[in-house]
């Protein structure tokens, strides 16, 4: 039997939060102060977080506490302050992003429920399958799946599977986008993004390349829980409370079989309507669309009416039922018992009937009393009377005992649920030895980028699948040992084939695999590759690089967004590098934006890049499998080798360079020197914020 579906629904203001709750979600998501992913939003504070706990599980609607974000190391006493504040409120879970603080609220708090955040990006059935290895309950999968792709994730996974069914589509696959923070130091990682996706950047049909409307699959809530999710969440913790009593009461109607009222949806907030296009699989330019002047405007016509659904208790959605026990008896005070539907029990006492004069109270008049439950979270599903004939119990004496027992209940349900936490368990990374000067490593894009001083002097090379393959073909290599298979960015589907491709590679002497998500990780583990950790990953503290030395990876490199001094800092037993040079991957997209205006031509003939505000080119590639967006200007350090030094290696990313090109960069790297030409220092030395 598939459970209930739950209608989690954005809280990012207490107005927000009573919208959602009057309105029937199942379910909200909030933030404290900082350490989550909407740090703009005006949140919540860790001195009301128990309060704000109790006050929506007497409504009977879980809390989920968002701690969805890369953590730095000198945050790590602020994670565990919110750990502590979220087990004594008693929260229902804690949505993580980190694998650090994943592993870090493992061992301080085992019973808190952890939900894998969509940053992770978890798409695939491998992936959720990573999670349960790591001890969470839930998935909250990536915007970008497919209806044929939840089924599978579903099937293959016994953890809870929760999607987006409504709100704002990010142009990049969560958790993967770099644009904000490598552009102004505004990490979308850490719930500062400020979306630059939104401005105009041109392609041959479109002058906002990157700008997608908001999806919208509530008229397929029934379908979504056929399939077995279950929880459908809305996205908004930006948005205004009209937006959250409109999306959730839309989920509502829908879920109840009844009419939804979609254009009221659209004026409160779209951007030129909504799209279903990556549940359904239509990837087409019919998917774009900004936030037009009429858009504004339609909202004018609608809040009002919006207002109305959460600003009055007496409309609340009642959602706790309960079932009401009556006696009556002569010489007796009345009594009442009330039970919940989480089986919380009470009984209280009443007055002592009076003989009836006039009109008795019989099980009619009890009845219609008991039902007057407005105002209130409490619906009577139920009542049993047992009353004797001819007695009279005054109507304020009936509506007393009915309230006295549901203010009982309030405290029974409002009781705090708290969660044992113990901070001395969380340990501390073990450290191994640092090297004195890193060794080179290489990631190319193209075969012919690896150049014979290359595969003399760097200790790995990175290629594509299909490129490693290519030469294998042409025989054995006796550089196979420092030849590593780098997997595809995002494997939404081609698993067996992959399979097949790493199969092929390890008979040919290949025993490197390059890893960038928990779905391709878990899959090379299966073929007993040495495993080595893309930035992808996001590591930006030491409990973050042990938690993927426990899973058996061999070495990684740090994200992008991490400082070369903070880089340097981190404690870990396994070697840690960063990125030293190559045009960084700011997106990565399952709708290409050169691929929908033109088709994979364009590529092929040297139109793969939109074009900026200042005329800048931001030129696309799929060599790993996904489409990336790669910034205009290369990374540069090999004129600060020097500054280089105790980390364990350095990663030179070759894009879209020519062979000559590659190998005077990689001489660079060997020996120093100017590059001369445009170049950027990325993040190196910079902190995001």
């Amino acid at each position: 039997m598939k459970k209930p579906l739950e209608i989690l629904a954005p809280a990012g203001s207490m107005q927000a939060l009573e919208a959602a709750v009057y309105c029937g979600a199942d379910a909200v998501y909030l933030g404290i102060e900082t350490l989550n992913a909407r740090r703009n939003a005006e949140n919540f504070t860790s001195e009301n977080l128990a309060e704000t706990v109790r006050r929506c599980h007497i409504r009977g609607t879980k809390v989920y506490l968002t701690l969805n974000i890369v953590v730095l190391e000198n945050e790590i006493g602020e994670l565990l302050r919110a750990a502590s504040c979220a087990c004594a409120a008693g929260v229902d879970a804690v949505i993580v992003q980190d694998l650090g603080a994943a592993a870090i609220l493992r061992r301080c708090c085992p019973d808190l429920k952890l939900n894998a955040s969509t940053q992770m990006a978890v798409h695939n059935a491998e992936g959720a399958k990573m999670l349960e290895k790591l001890g969470f309950s839930r998935v909250v999968l990536a915007r970008e799946c497919s209806k044929g792709e939840i089924c599978n994730i579903v099937r293959e996974t016994s953890l809870e599977v929760e999607v987006f069914v409504h709100g704002a589509l990010c142009m990049c696959v969560s958790g993967q986008c770099y644009m904000s923070s490598v552009l102004g130091q505004r990490s979308g990682n850490r719930g500062l993004c400020a979306q630059p996706c939104r401005l105009e950047f041109e392609s041959s049909a479109t002058s906002h390349a990157l700008s997608l409307k908001d999806m919208s699959l509530i008229a397929r809530i029934n379908e979504l829980q056929e399939i077995g999710v279950v929880s459908v969440k809305i996205e908004g913790r930006m948005k205004r409370p009209e937006y959250v009593a409109a999306a959730v009461t839309a989920c509502r109607n829908a879920l109840a079989g009844e009419a939804v009222d979609l254009d009221t949806l659209q004026a409160v907030f779209s951007r030129s309507g909504f799209t279903e296009g990556y549940y359904t699989g239509n990837y087409t330019i019919d998917m774009f669309g900004i936030r037009a002047k009429e858009d504004v405007q339609a909202a004018a016509g609608v809040l009002g009416k919006l207002e109305n659904l959460y600003t009055d208790p007496r409309k609340q959605v009642q959602k706790v039922a309960v079932s009401f026990q009556f006696a009556m008896h002569p010489g007796e005070p009345v009594t009442l018992g009330a039970e919940d539907c989480d089986g919380n029990l009470i009984t209280v006492y009443g007055d002592t009937p009076q003989a009836a004069i006039n009109k008795p109270t019989d099980a009619e008049r009890v009845k219609a009393g008991l039902s007057k439950t407005g105002g209130t979270p409490y619906k009577a599903e139920s009542i049993v009377c047992d009353v004797a004939e001819g007695l009279m119990l005054p109507v304020s004496s009936l509506n007393a005992l009915r309230r006295e027992a549901l203010e009982k209940l309030d405290e029974l349900r409002g009781k705090p649920r708290s969660i044992r936490f113990g901070p001395g368990r969380m340990g501390t990374p073990a450290a191994g030895r640092r090297a004195l000067f890193p060794g080179l490593r290489v990631r190319a894009y193209r075969a012919e980028q690896v150049t014979p001083m290359m595969l003399e002097h760097a200790e790995l090379i990175t290629l594509p699948v299909p490129e490693l393959l290519k030469l294998c073909a042409k025989g054995a290599s006796p550089y196979a040992d420092k030849l590593c298979a780098g997997l595809p960015r995002m494997l939404f589907s081609g698993q067996e084939q992959l399979r097949t491709q790493l199969q092929t590679l390890w008979e040919n002497g290949i025993r490197h695999a390059s890893v960038g998500n928990l779905g391709t990780l878990y899959l090379a583990s299966e073929y007993g590759f040495t495993l080595h950790c893309e930035p992808f990953f996001n590591v930006t503290n030491s409990y973050a690089a042990e938690a993927l030395a426990e899973l058996g990876t061999a070495d990684l490199l740090v994200s992008f967004e991490l400082s070369l001094e903070s880089a340097k800092r981190l404690v870990s037993k396994i070697p840690l590098g960063i990125t030293a040079y190559g045009k960084l991957p700011l997106m990565t997209v399952r709708n290409c934006p050169v691929r929908v205006s033109e088709g994979c031509a364009a590529c092929k003939a040297g139109r793969n890049f939109i074009t900026d505000r200042k005329g800048n080119r931001l030129y696309t590639s799929c060599a790993y499998g996904c489409s990336e967006l790669l910034n205009p200007v290369p990374l540069y350090m090999g004129d600060r080798l020097d500054e280089l030094k105790n980390l364990d290696f350095i990663s030179l990313c070759f894009t879209a360079e020519e062979p000559k090109e590659c190998e005077r960069m990689f001489r660079l790297y060997l020996e120093g020197g100017e590059l001369g030409g445009n170049f950027t220092r990325g993040l190196l030395y910079k902190t995001i914020f």
